[in-house]
């Protein structure tokens, strides 16, 4: 997907000997990093893209090991190491490092043209509502379409999409709160960034993403690299649709200047309320006060 916040990507290279995105382990690292850090070996890796729905990016490679994040389908990613059905690799979106199934990679899968824009959408085998799904894309899925037939796009992996739930890769939404608006609902998910289940952060990279913005997965990275800081105010005014509230550990999105839109686990889900509700609770129970608001400049006035 294109993104278009060059800001924010040069803020995210300066996070690079981050662990979380540092391809880097005692006995292989990337190639770019020979000189920088010491590894058995180096390698420059192998691009392959997400064939599956979505698949979990863990921090060690086994299922029960954490849940890091998620790659959507036809995400890139760099493969540096298979073993025993794991892939070590870097995701190419964000940068985040970690193992996913290797079932779930392939490396013949040609580069998107389109993102899913709907939450979810089915993959047919033919262009008829009434077959049998072979599948789903989530919202934030990229695709490569081959042709249409009627209302649906054939897609160049096989199957079929209902057209209209597809955007070209250049087209962005005008509005990311309102993305996350639509998102209402969602399962709170640990590490979880798709619609069918959400972690905070999660749902702030996927709203910008529709909205061709690019940020980084964790709270603290989106804290350190996303729009400008405004000064917090005791009654908590002056905010407005847009703005992004960060405690330690939890973010949400202002929906104009009273309302919070933020996955937490109070209500295990995707959900709206006043922001001051939000912010007292969070403060008794969870994160403590507020750290930071920011204002991305996209959205000034």
């Amino acid at each position: 997907m294109p993104l278009r916040n060059e800001v924010a990507m040069n803020r995210i290279a300066a996070l690079q000997f981050d662990q979380r995105l540092t391809p880097a382990r005692p006995d292989l690292a990337d190639e770019r990093l020979r000189g920088r850090v010491k590894a058995e070996r180096y390698s420059a890796g192998t691009t392959m893209r997400v064939a599956a729905s979505s698949a979990p990016l863990r921090r060690e490679p086994r299922p029960d090991a954490p849940l890091d994040t998620e790659a959507l389908m036809g995400e890139a990613v760099t493969v540096y190491d298979e073993d025993e059905g794991w892939a070590w690799v870097q995701l190419q979106s964000d940068g985040y490092v970690g193992y996913l199934p290797s079932e779930s990679l392939r490396a013949d899968t040609p580069g998107p043209t389109h993102r899913v824009a709907a939450l979810r959408t089915f993959i047919y085998p033919g262009p008829n509502l009434k077959l049998p799904p072979l599948g789903f894309a989530g919202l934030g899925a990229s695709v490569a379409v081959q042709d249409y037939d009627g209302g649906y796009a054939r897609l160049a992996s096989g199957g079929f999409i209902f057209a209209a739930h597809l955007a070209p890769l250049d087209a962005h939404e005008a509005d990311f709160a309102a993305v996350a608006e639509r998102l209402v609902g969602t399962p709170y998910l640990w590490g979880g960034k798709t619609s069918l289940g959400l972690d905070c952060s999660g749902l702030v990279q996927l709203s910008l993403a529709a909205a061709g913005i690019l940020a980084p997965r964790d709270t603290d990275m989106q804290q350190a690299t996303l729009g400008e800081a405004l000064e917090p105010r005791p009654d908590l005014s002056g905010l407005r649709r847009g703005d992004l509230i960060f405690w330690k550990g939890h973010v949400g999105i202002m929906l104009d200047g009273e309302r919070l839109i933020h996955a937490n686990g109070h209500h295990m889900a995707v959900a709206a309320e006043p922001l001051r509700q939000a912010a007292d609770r969070i403060a008794a129970k969870e994160f403590g006060a507020i750290t930071a608001i920011k204002r991305l400049p996209a959205l000034a006035a």
